[in-house]
């Protein structure tokens, strides 16, 4: 559940026009007199079609997601589908606050303001924070800071530093163990021939479809997956058997790579994923509400998507991965893994910015900018997006309903306002 379109992203005029906008402190001044704090809308773009005279319904478990539904079924997503909960941090961790900043930024010639970009996008949840200090936090269609919006294939990263962590405490030999090491029920399959850098890479080889018909692998897997009766997940995936490139020489977008990785962890580590994230990450960074991940039939988490958190939790989680792995002074993950994760080894010309994709690059699971600083996003379906800058320590978290689930070109206007972030606010 991947952004597919980002195949066609062609940003570098936007990318100037943002880095070029001036700085812009409450031009507006609409936020000089308020307290600092969340800020909320029961409206947003075409509320209408989304189901606002409703109140944003639910929908029903299993049907097709309707527009009206939409709203509804992202931030009530473990409500409908079974899921594990990740209970909140034993001790809270807090977020400073700082007056709200007037953001300008550039886009089809136009110089638009952060009001604009909500007024023109469909976003449930839009932060923006430097390091241990919130700057921006805005909720539209009815939704709060309590609501717990799905993630999409923003849980991809959460599984590649999952593995990162297992690797470091032996669980897992080496990432270029064979996935049959860990999952005998892959053995004498062209995945369990695979290795696990491979699969973090979405280099396998394996051909797998994700093009969100209805008809490709992707929903195969889904149908698959998100039923009550239980099946065995190495079975699910072991269908897709075809291999039609050597491992580690192409990239190509397979979430069932992901669920493999799951699959692989859950061995390796004896623990469920979700109980596994939380003593390991969710505890550890002082997250203050609880989460949760959705399980198949037979209770394994479905490691390729479907996390769900509140909006200022994955600002939390942002953080640490802006710090390397590193909270308030603990090594949570390896900060070698998170440097591997996002930064592509000179004999992985393949996963290069411009190469993989026109515009990303790919590293461990995690989107990886083009340029010289070391930048990196997650991205989910339907504009799910998280943005790190490490240099900086900035971090913007975008939860959205977009009406399809990629769109080509989707990506270019949040781009853009996060480049017009990082010129004017990360000084």
């Amino acid at each position: 559940m991947g952004p597919r379109g980002c195949r066609r992203l062609v940003l570098p005029v936007i990318v100037a026009a943002a880095i070029s906008a001036p700085l812009a402190y409450a031009q507006d001044g609409q936020n000089s007199a308020r307290e600092p704090g969340p800020v909320f809308s029961d409206s947003g773009p075409d509320a209408e079609l989304y189901g606002a005279a409703e109140g944003y319904p639910v929908g029903t478990r299993g049907a097709a997601p309707q527009l009206d539904k939409l709203v509804g079924v992202y931030s009530h997503f473990d409500e409908l589908y079974k899921s594990r909960a990740i209970g909140r941090a034993t001790v809270p961790w807090q977020f400073k606050r700082a007056p709200e900043p007037s953001i300008a930024y550039h886009f089809d010639n136009q110089r638009l303001s952060i009001a604009d970009y909500l007024k023109r996008n469909p976003v449930t949840g839009l932060l923006i924070a430097r390091d241990d200090t919130i700057l921006y936090e805005h909720y539209q269609y009815a939704r709060t800071d309590h609501h717990r919006f799905v993630s999409q294939s923003m849980a991809k990263t959460l599984v590649a530093m999952l593995v990162g962590i297992a690797v470091s405490e032996g669980r897992i030999k080496s990432i270029d163990d064979p996935v049959s090491t860990y999952v005998p029920g892959l053995a004498g399959t062209e995945y369990g021939n695979t290795s696990i850098r491979a699969l973090l890479n979405m280099s396998s080889g394996v051909e797998f479809s994700e093009v969100y018909d209805g008809k490709d692998d992707i929903a195969r897997l889904g149908r698959a997956l998100f039923v009550d009766e239980p099946k065995d997940p190495a079975a699910v995936v072991a269908q897709f058997n075809t291999r039609t490139a050597p491992p580690g020489t192409r990239w190509h977008y397979a979430s069932v790579e992901t669920e493999i990785l799951g699959l692989v962890l859950r061995a390796a580590t004896g623990t469920p994923l979700a109980d596994y994230l939380h003593d390991r990450i969710w505890d550890p960074i002082g997250t203050e509400a609880n989460a949760s991940w959705a399980i198949d039939g037979s209770g394994q988490e479905i490691a390729f998507c479907c996390f769900n958190a509140t909006l200022r939790d994955y600002a939390r989680l942002a953080r640490l991965l802006a710090h390397d792995g590193a909270w308030e002074g603990r090594q949570l993950i390896p900060r070698q893994w998170l440097l591997d994760a996002t930064t592509v080894r000179p004999e992985d010309g393949h996963l290069a910015p411009h190469v993989a994709t026109r515009y990303f690059g790919y590293g461990y699971q995690v989107w990886l900018l083009p340029g010289e600083q070391r930048r990196f996003a997650l991205l989910g379906i339907r504009g799910q997006v998280i943005l790190v800058d490490p240099a900086s320590k900035l971090v913007m978290v975008h939860t959205a309903v977009r009406q399809k689930p990629f769109e080509p070109g989707a990506l270019r206007e949040p781009l853009a306002l996060w480049f017009a972030v990082l010129q004017q606010l990360g000084q």
